[in-house]
């Protein structure tokens, strides 16, 4: 290497340093102190606390059913003659969600899905379903618990599953039975007392009308509810905006959280954003051998970025409006959210007359996620909480430059919306004891891939175990 190149580097390397004393403070910041009953209920919040939860705490089972006039009204909607423009000449997915494609979904949906809708309606049911009050909103959740006669010489653990958008709890069915070992394997030695909410505003966790409901103020949520469970310190497993959560509430109560595994880790920092700018130049030096195509050029995966984020900044900016457009539009509906996950699950997939959808999931699954939504009138809701992570109020409190010593373990599956190197992760995630590749997956691994999401889970809990040599989990913890 020439000296002219040693100099560039080592003047990057000041810079990088520079930019690190300037932009994340030396040891990171310390992290904030957030109201641990803040009241989002759209009824006065009330002056008795302890009466409140002496009154609400109750867990209630629930068995949802929808009335045939519900179900028959859906069947009215997509029965009507549908008015869809011509996709462009030799288009598929490039332009968004080819018509052609669309038409033959909405035909499968209502003469072959709708039909047997209530045999969908009991697969969704297979799950205990469950909602209690937390700070003034009905949340939904599935709790299945392990009795003490399964437990014999297994591993024995909480786990909280978290999804995002636009996905829903109905991600996790497959994942929640390999945790759970509902189909039996002696062989297997872990069983895991599953809890997997409904995140506020999704499906049947209620939304809020109060502003500043952000991904930090649902980690204290879903660290209550999982509390008001009896779980003083279990697992976290997320995606998405459960990436985001669980990371919060990792950073934020640590003394309850045994792990954090996420198959989306990230960090939105300046210096991160310049030390993956610096590893572009060199990633032999920085990506782990045979995976470089996960990060690199980093020119093809902004741009990649740039053109699947169009999303993100509507619902940000205007979640409403998208909500307005797309609530009791079950077409409409359909189109936007299977759009995400042909494109999320393989980009190449644009590149396919019906975007790919069936080369990796069944179509009966993605309907069910749907349906979810539709029946819910749950989209508006959901998309809030993009308004509420960029607002001012959330990007204060700074959460991605306070360090994480709760064990870490990050899953890259390469087809999802982008990656972040260890390099870049370590400066928040000070404890990342696990980090793995895979070259199948996409954004929504828990559907796509739970097999290989699970062994994952289970080989980052057993770096867990001999890293902290924690005993079998006891009720008691």
């Amino acid at each position: 290497m020439s000296g002219k190149g040693v100099l560039m580097i080592l003047l990057m390397i000041v810079v990088a340093v520079g930019l690190k004393h300037f932009f994340y403070p030396w040891g990171g910041l310390s992290a904030p102190t957030l109201p641990l009953n803040q009241w989002w209920g759209d009824e006065e919040e009330p002056r008795d606390w302890q009466a409140y939860l002496d009154n609400s705490s109750e867990v209630i089972n629930n068995r949802l059913m929808y009335e045939e006039s519900v179900i028959n009204e859906l069947k009215e909607q997509l029965n009507r003659p549908l008015h869809l423009t011509e996709p462009i000449r030799g288009a598929n997915f490039e332009y968004g969600f080819n018509t052609e494609a669309l038409k033959s979904i909405i035909k499968y949906w209502r003469d072959d899905y709708l039909p047997r809708w209530r045999e969908r309606e009991i697969f969704l049911w297979q799950f205990n379903h469950f909602t209690t009050d937390i700070q003034g909103l009905r949340l939904h959740f599935f709790h299945l618990m392990a009795y003490d006669d399964q437990t014999i010489d297994k591993h024995h653990y909480p786990v909280l599953l978290l999804h995002g958008w636009p996905g829903s709890v109905r991600e996790f069915f497959d994942l929640i039975h390999k945790l759970h070992q509902t189909e039996t394997d002696k062989e297997n030695k872990y069983i895991f007392n599953v809890v997997a909410p409904s995140l506020p505003g999704y499906a049947w966790s209620q939304g809020t009308s109060r502003p500043g409901l952000g991904p930090a103020q649902i980690a204290v949520m879903m660290r209550n509810l999982m509390l008001r469970l009896g779980y003083k310190k279990f697992f976290i497993q997320g995606g998405d905006w459960g990436s985001i959560i669980g990371s919060h509430m990792a950073t934020l109560f640590p003394e309850n959280v045994l792990g954090y595994h996420s198959n989306f880790c990230a960090i939105n920092t300046p210096n991160s954003i310049f030390k993956g700018f610096l590893a572009n130049f060199f990633p032999r030096l920085f990506a782990p051998s045979g995976f470089e195509d996960f990060f690199f050029p980093i020119s093809d995966k902004w741009l990649y970025i740039l053109e699947e984020t169009g999303y993100m900044h509507l619902q940000a900016t205007k979640p409403d409006t998208i909500g307005t457009a797309l609530l009791n539009n079950p077409v409409g509906l359909a189109a936007y959210i299977l759009e995400k996950f042909s494109i999320w699950t393989n980009v190449s997939y644009r590149h396919c007359p019906d975007g790919g959808l069936t080369e990796r999931f069944k179509l009966d699954d993605l309907l069910d996620n749907v349906m979810i939504y539709y029946l819910t009138d749950s989209i508006t809701t959901t998309q809030r909480v993009y308004k509420e992570h960029f607002s001012k109020e959330q990007m204060t409190l700074r959460l991605d430059y306070v360090p994480t010593y709760v064990p870490t373990g990050c899953v890259r599956f390469k087809n999802d919306l982008i990656h972040f190197l260890d390099f870049q992760l370590e400066e928040k995630y000070r404890n990342l004891i696990h980090s793995t590749y895979y070259h199948e997956g996409g954004h929504f691994a828990a559907l796509e891939v739970p097999d290989s999401l699970y062994n994952d889970f289970i080989s980052f809990v057993q770096k867990v175990e001999r890293l902290a040599k924690i005993k079998e989990y006891k009720r008691e913890l």
